[in-house]
């Protein structure tokens, strides 16, 4: 993790929802290969290339889950404070097939983080859903319906935590 955040140019974007510009609640920076783009909160973003410590990575979960990864989204939470707002990965550009089918696998590194995926459906109640703690190594893969069907946050808390760096490998069409 601590080669990872030295060497990835990682930053603060500013993104717009509902008219409002925000300064994201973490630090991000987006890798993958040539000639793609990802379009998320109104702007549009190109990817940086792949770095050899990414590159090894995405070699070990696409032989984990047998897809292949051509991008991934670093997202460094420097503390407790730094979140992730409720949400879908159901971009147009994600595949295989959005919003039917996305894939995503999301490596976990540093402290335990509180991961919150929630039905998009007010019939499931209050209660449903899954909420689980992320750890260091721990692999979780997103796919079928789930971004059509779910948002999924992680949420600030008061706690002492430290440091997490999340990658999130996605398929991405080129549009």
């Amino acid at each position: 993790m601590a080669r990872l955040v030295s060497e990835l140019p990682l930053r603060q974007e500013t993104l717009t929802v509902y008219g409002k510009s925000w300064p994201t609640p973490r630090l991000t920076s987006l890798h993958g290969d040539p000639n793609l783009r990802y379009t998320w909160s109104g702007r549009t973003f190109e990817p940086e290339p792949w770095t050899r410590s990414l590159s090894q990575i995405r070699d070990l979960i696409t032989e984990t889950t047998t897809h292949r990864y051509n991008s991934v989204l670093a997202n460094y939470y420097r503390d407790g404070k730094d979140a992730m707002g409720a949400h879908a990965d159901d971009e147009p550009e994600l595949g295989p097939d959005a919003p039917d089918d996305v894939l995503i696998a999301s490596v976990s590194m540093g402290d335990a983080r509180r991961f919150v995926l929630k039905p998009n459906s007010p019939d499931e109640g209050r209660d449903a859903g899954l909420k689980v703690s992320l750890g260091h190594g721990d692999l979780l893969v997103m796919g079928g319906s789930t971004q059509r069907d779910f948002k999924h946050h992680v949420p600030r808390t008061t706690k002492y935590i430290g440091p997490r760096l999340n990658l999130t490998f996605r398929m991405m069409r080129q549009r």
